[in-house]
Order: structure tokens, then C-alpha cells, then sequence
């Protein structure tokens, strides 16, 4: 057996929406079936260097594939200024649950936003009017785009509202999906006016507000990821339908951790977890709801699934490619 190198085109071609946001799906029915197991989140601080190291290993097993591995993330701010690298890398090991074996080496950050945007995909297919021909994006950085990429793959979307107050990033994002969507700067309100919202911004002053919102927006709230983060005002969230990833997560680095400290929200004000909804335990949108948040912190169960879909497809790709040469 060989282990796979796959840099970050490599991950970004054999990781279709179309393949994805079903693997995602399974990894939270797994989750929340007790057919998984996600070890919690582990720390090195280095002080020294301003950063951090975190190991992120996870094991699911689907219907008919099981997947394991670990992610290893850094998260270095003075990295662009200092060493012209970015603030935050990731590697991940992909590795056969049989035998142990190391089946690839793969780009943990494109993995990480790919598998995110599918990630916010499940939601939205779950908690989305079915007729959602709108969506709203608050946050022009590279989240933004397998947001925009991944919700399409679930819903009609025609119409793209971008909210950044950078105006290169937003530019780029526009001229990226010119010809795919009628696509067009905003506000964050008119932002939050659409179908659907995805938020990817590292705030920690809320700038989303109830008023913002049409009467059935569904949102991604996806930028909180670390305590303090906060984007959307606690009335949102008391008011909407509201779901999270993971419990234990979200209350200390999603985006209800802020509120939940201050002893705003509890227990009873949070639906349930997506894979309930998943596993169909609990209801998903309903015609009675009107906004509903997916508060999402990222499981290394995705990116155990994200590897999977990653490594499947160059498998067969490299079996087509031999079938080609054999005829």
C-alpha cells in the first residue's frame, strides 16, 4: 500500500458539493447515533512563538464506509506579518480503520472550508424554505465561497447579496460568481433580508439583528469559533428555531457562548442538535417557523468524512485511469 499526497487542488477537485454534503450528513446521523467517536479537542500553547497547536482526531463509520483520522491545526497570528505564511494551517492523516495504515496525507485547510460550507449545506437543506432563491453572505473571506458553493448545491439560489467592508475582497468574490448568480454588494441588512444567511466573520459585537431579518431567513451562523466570538444579537437567537453541532462545543466557542455565559440562553431555548434533526429524532423547519439558526462550531467527524470523499475519488480516479490503460 502507498500513502496519498494531496495539496490543496488536489482536495478542492475530488471534493464535489455533490459528495460532500451527503458525507456530512452521515457524519452527524453517526454522531448522534453513538456510532462515532470524537475524542475532545486538544491544545499545545507556545507562548514563545504566539500560537498554538490543535489535534483534532475522529473516528465515524457510515451505512457502508467507516473513516478515521486526525486533523493537526495551528493557529499562529503573527505568522502574515512576520513569515509571509497564513495564521492558520492544517494537515490532515487520513488513515484506514482496519489496519491503521496511513492511507493519504492531505491539505487540512481547504478540507476545512470545504467541508464547513457542506457542513451549513445539511442545515440549510434542513431548515431552509424549500423555494430559498436568495442568500445573503456577511464576510467576503475565503469561507465565503464553499458557503456560496455548497448552499447552491441545496437550494434554487439565484440572487447573492455580499456584505464586506473590504472592498477588494469584495470585488473578487463578485467577479468570481458574476456569470453563475445575480450578484450584488449590500448592507448586512439587506444581507440578512435573504432566504438564507451565512455568516463568516470573527466579531465579537454582534452585527446581525432581528430587525435585519426577513420573517422566514434561515442562518448559518459559522464565524464564532473561539470564546467571545459573537455575530448575531442575543434576541435572534431567543427568538429562532434554534440548532447547534454539538452541545458541549457551541456553548464554550459557538456562536451561543456568549450569551449562554451571561445565563441569557439555556438549555431550553436550543431545539437540538442537526443530527437529531438528521436521524429524524427531532423536526426540522416546519411550516409554524419563521428564522432559524444553525449555530456551527466544525466536528472532526467532517473532516474524517471530507477525507473519505477526498480519498474515494482519487481512487477512483486512479482506477479509471488504469482501465483506460488496460483497454
Amino acid at each position: 500500500m502507498e500513502t496519498s499526497l494531496f495539496d490543496s487542488t488536489d482536495v478542492r477537485q475530488r471534493s464535489s458539493m455533490t459528495d460532500l454534503v451527503p458525507a456530512m450528513e452521515a457524519a452527524f446521523v453517526a454522531y448522534a447515533t453513538g456510532n462515532a467517536q470524537m475524542p475532545s479537542k486538544s491544545y499545545i500553547d507556545l507562548p514563545t512563538y504566539n500560537g498554538d497547536f490543535r489535534s483534532m482526531p475522529a473516528y465515524m463509520a457510515a451505512d457502508d464506509w467507516d473513516a478515521a483520522g486526525i486533523k493537526w491545526v495551528n493557529v499562529h497570528p503573527d505568522n502574515p506579518s512576520t513569515h509571509d505564511f497564513p495564521t492558520v494551517m492544517g494537515t490532515m492523516i487520513y488513515s484506514d480503520p482496519e489496519t491503521g495504515f496511513p492511507l493519504a496525507i492531505m491539505d487540512g485547510t481547504e478540507l476545512t472550508m470545504r467541508r464547513t460550507g457542506a457542513a451549513a449545506a445539511v442545515a440549510t437543506d434542513y431548515l431552509a424554505v424549500e423555494d430559498a432563491t436568495s442568500m445573503g453572505i456577511v464576510g467576503a473571506g475565503v469561507q465565503s465561497y464553499t458557503q456560496l458553493e455548497a448552499i447552491a448545491a441545496v437550494r434554487p439560489i439565484e440572487e447573492v447579496v455580499i456584505s464586506d467592508p473590504d472592498d477588494e475582497r469584495v470585488e473578487k468574490f463578485v467577479d468570481t460568481y458574476a456569470e453563475e448568480f445575480a450578484i450584488r454588494r449590500g448592507s448586512i441588512a439587506a444581507a440578512a433580508a435573504c432566504d438564507v444567511l451565512s455568516t463568516v466573520t470573527p466579531v465579537e459585537a454582534p452585527i446581525v439583528e432581528t430587525d435585519d431579518l426577513c420573517s422566514h431567513t434561515h442562518v448559518n451562523a459559522m464565524g464564532a469559533d473561539a470564546a467571545g466570538k459573537h455575530e448575531l444579537t442575543d434576541e435572534v437567537l431567543l427568538n429562532a428555531l434554534l440548532v447547534i453541532d454539538d452541545f458541549e462545543q457551541c456553548i464554550h466557542s459557538g456562536e451561543i457562548n456568549v450569551p449562554w455565559d451571561n445565563g441569557v440562553l439555556t438549555e431550553e431555548d436550543i431545539h437540538g442538535e442537526i443530527g437529531e434533526i438528521a436521524t429524524g429524532k427531532l423536526a426540522g423547519r416546519t411550516p409554524e417557523d419563521s428564522v432559524t439558526v444553525f449555530d456551527s462550531t466544525g466536528l472532526a467527524i467532517q473532516d474524517v468524512a471530507a477525507a473519505h470523499v477526498v480519498y474515494e475519488a482519487s481512487d477512483e480516479e486512479t482506477a479509471a485511469s488504469s482501465l483506460i490503460q488496460t483497454i
